[in-house]
């Protein structure tokens, strides 16, 4: 008896199950086109969260550049460094998920 990965959940389960008791997908009764299916929908999902986080991050990113640009607070300020801080960590959070969709789509 061997463990393999849901192809549903991910999470491991035994070979001989007829279902996963994590998420109750039937793998004993699962088709090779179901499983293609499943598969496509955790990459699409997973990609969909990734788009919405970089939504967040340029969102981030845009409000702390709008804040230094027209807050009129010197840089001593801890406004004024806060909002950098916000811009810096929005674009750098917007990068890694570009790389990650990247890595996602090149890697399916």
């Amino acid at each position: 008896m061997a463990l393999i990965d849901c192809p549903a959940c991910n999470k491991k389960v035994s070979d001989k199950a007829q279902t996963c008791q994590h998420c109750g997908f039937a793998i004993g009764n699962a088709s090779a086109e179901d499983v293609q299916r499943k598969l496509d929908m955790q990459r699409y999902k997973k990609k969909q969260s990734l788009q919405n986080q970089s939504m967040v991050a340029m969102l981030l990113f845009v409000t702390g550049f709008g804040l230094v640009y027209w807050g009129g607070d010197q840089p001593s300020d801890l406004q004024f460094n806060i909002a950098v801080g916000c811009s810096v960590f929005g674009f750098v959070w917007y990068i890694v998920n570009r790389v990650r969709l990247v890595i996602l789509k090149r890697f399916s």
